[in-house]
């Protein structure tokens, strides 16, 4: 029986280098902490324990961008390899780069790892720099898609999630995206990695913006349902903060939470909004927003 875990204390963090010294730099006679690069603290880690709990598969994924993820460091110990736990590794940092919302997955393969990413559904994109100075080396790609989500209108989601990036640069540098959008409920997600602290958690602005942006765009979609166009602007925003994000930064807005009409707007009138936000670290409710919004009529009234 072999299990997917995340390091989290010291001692965890020790064998899981360890053994990434052990079998990636051990046989180029390099010394430990060779293992180790810059890009550790922004890092999603796993590892694969035997029965006894002892660390026999290790491997990490980082984003490169806000949509694509790369998976470095792979490796299993010579005395369990050929039994899938590489396989397993590799999917278990598939559905993290997922979480963070990457589209694609990059690699760079030494040329004996070729074949595995193949199987996995990797392709050739182009040869990387070599490691060392000498092993050889491909950068490898896969697509891939965001699972369990739900896109109602599909083209309002994407012109609100163009209109962030265009108008509100910060939210792409945030890996802030619309993850679903039922009509009732609207979900958006960012990428810890984007916006982590010393601490190793989610910076408090970061949530802030995150869940400000999320009660904007929850009204952007139900100007949309009701043919109406209108400048939203933030008149009072409060947080309460429980507990910090260490994994998953998600927010959520219901339907149920949105108090007031948009209808004035055809009139040429203001609307006022309170609506709520539910900030989640993966599935644990981690801070609560509460903010009051103003929709100011433009010039056009009605959506084209």
């Amino acid at each position: 029986m072999y299990k997917i875990d995340t390091p989290e204390s010291e001692q965890d963090f020790a064998q899981y280098f360890e053994l990434r010294w052990k079998m990636l730099r051990q046989p180029w006679n390099y010394p430990l902490g060779s293992e180790k690069d810059e890009y550790e603290q922004v890092s999603q880690h796993r590892m694969v324990r035997n029965a006894d709990g002892q660390v026999v598969a290790v491997g990490r994924v980082h984003m490169n961008s806000s949509d694509e993820a790369q998976v470095r460091h792979i490796a299993v110990d010579k005395d369990y390899q050929g039994k899938g736990l590489a396989k397993l590794i590799l999917s278990a940092l598939e559905a993290v780069a997922r979480e963070e919302g990457a589209i694609r997955i990059v690699t760079n393969s030494r040329q004996v790892s070729v074949p595995f990413f193949e199987s996995a559904g990797f392709e050739i994109e182009r040869e990387a720099p070599s490691e060392f100075g000498k092993l050889k080396r491909q950068q490898m790609v896969k697509k891939i898609s965001a699972s369990n989500s739900i896109l109602l209108h599909p083209k309002w989601c994407k012109q609100l999630q163009e209109t962030w990036y265009e108008t509100i640069p910060i939210t792409e540098q945030m890996g802030i995206k619309i993850h679903q959008y039922s009509g009732k409920t609207f979900e958006t997600r960012a990428s810890l990695n984007k916006n982590i602290n010393l601490h190793g958690t989610m910076f408090a602005g970061s949530i802030f913006s995150l869940a400000t942006l999320t009660g904007w765009g929850m009204i952007f979609l139900q100007l949309k349902e009701k043919g109406l166009m209108g400048d939203i602007v933030l008149g009072d925003g409060n947080i309460h903060y429980h507990k910090p994000i260490t994994m998953q930064p998600r927010a959520i807005c219901n339907i149920e939470s949105f108090y007031g009409k948009l209808d004035p707007l055809a009139d040429n009138h203001k609307c006022h909004i309170k609506l709520q936000v539910a900030i989640m670290d993966g599935d644990n409710a981690v801070a609560e927003f509460s903010g009051v919004f103003w929709v100011l009529p433009n010039a056009d009234k009605k959506d084209a």
